[in-house]
């Protein structure tokens, strides 16, 4: 297996570990406060990591790479929880995990601008019409509107895209976990403060589900899903490699329908196809 189509695999691993992300933080958030769950799980993360950093006795970042992992922090670790975990207090989960869908577009530009990616006309064309039919679908298809909102969650996209793509040019030196691991570290102290002060004021009527989440938002969202998706940006191209997110926004809706008992029409699996083809077309253009 070459090092491209590991990075696919690696890529669609995390696409698939992501997509419970939003699922799962909105049940969540029906009793934890968004500040609190984006610190918690932020906090917990971040002991696991220092747990792998110490045992593999990973080596430290130089000094030029701790502000580009601060960044990293700021926008995966804080701004895109806490901007969705916000966000699902005023649109539903079926409406929020469709502007996943332009994650690609939003990671694709940010390679090009921090990863020194070059790719073809081609590739651009096939990446705006994928964003253009997750987004139909969600003006479609979508709750009713909310501006505030929609507008919190196009800012955790752009926020995403650049944490992605930044993580992913740290990955091709550090390695994908280490990336996720030294920022989660770097973010420990003052997430384990935010943490504290925003606890909840009783545990006892928090439901079941909601512990659950936090403990995927945790675990999975929070490091499992960056480890393969970090490295699969690596191994495969930022650009590349990103458009598998079109596919993350149906993954998700399938879990909503699953989990929260949302709604998803029948329109969801035709555009569906229409979004793989995209993503199969544009692995094929991605480069030069």
């Amino acid at each position: 297996m070459n090092q491209t189509t590991g990075g696919w695999i690696n890529g669609f691993l995390g696409v698939l570990v992501f997509s419970g992300s939003l699922p799962a933080t909105r049940l969540a958030v029906m009793d934890f406060d968004p500040l609190f769950l984006t610190a918690c799980r932020a906090a917990i993360a971040g002991i696991l990591a220092a747990g792998l950093l110490v045992i593999f006795r990973q080596q430290r970042p130089v000094v030029k790479e701790i502000f580009p992992l601060a960044l990293v922090a700021l926008c995966v670790v804080v701004g895109f929880p806490l901007l969705t975990g916000l966000a699902l207090q005023y649109v539903a989960t079926a409406h929020a995990i469709v502007y996943v869908g332009l994650l690609p577009l939003s990671t694709a530009v940010f390679g090009v601008l921090r990863g020194g990616e070059r790719p073809t006309p081609a590739f651009w064309v096939l990446s705006a019409l994928g964003s253009c039919l997750v987004a139909g679908y969600a003006l479609v298809n979508g709750a009713a509107a909310s501006p505030l909102g929609d507008g919190l969650m196009l800012a955790s996209i752009t926020a995403c895209g650049y944490g992605y793509a930044e993580g992913a040019r740290l990955s091709r030196r550090l390695g994908g976990w280490q990336v996720i691991s030294w920022a989660l570290l770097l973010s420990l102290p003052p997430m384990l403060v935010i943490a504290l002060c925003t606890m909840p004021q009783s545990w006892g009527s928090i439901r079941l589900s909601s512990y659950l989440s936090l403990g995927y938002v945790s675990l999975f969202s929070m490091l499992i899903g960056f480890v393969f998706w970090y490295r699969g940006l690596a191994q495969g191209g930022i650009a590349a490699v990103g458009q598998l997110q079109l596919l993350q926004p149906f993954f998700g809706l399938l879990l909503s329908a699953l989990v929260l008992h949302e709604s998803v029409g029948w329109p969801v699996f035709i555009v569906n196809t229409g979004v793989v083809l995209c993503v199969a077309f544009a692995k094929r253009f991605a480069s030069k």
